[in-house]
């Protein structure tokens, strides 16, 4: 079973860490001490500073996939 998620990387100690939301936890059926392949691709920050003079201020939107349902 399969699951798409985008996360930001965080720092743990030395190293960095992302976290698993519990949606997916739940919908892939993962516990502790679970193997999983993970595929990780960086997104690119693009600067939209002064680019949108006037627009309302920015609101994030959860998006829904219809696999997570």
């Amino acid at each position: 079973m399969m699951g798409h998620i985008t996360v930001k990387v965080k720092k743990w100690g030395n190293s960095l860490g992302i976290i698993i939301p519990k949606r997916i936890v739940e919908k892939l059926g993962l516990s502790e001490e679970d193997i999983a392949d993970i595929d990780i691709e960086k997104k690119e920050r693009i600067s939209g500073f002064g680019l949108c003079k006037g627009a309302p201020p920015y609101k994030e939107e959860k998006e829904i996939h219809e696999e997570w349902l």
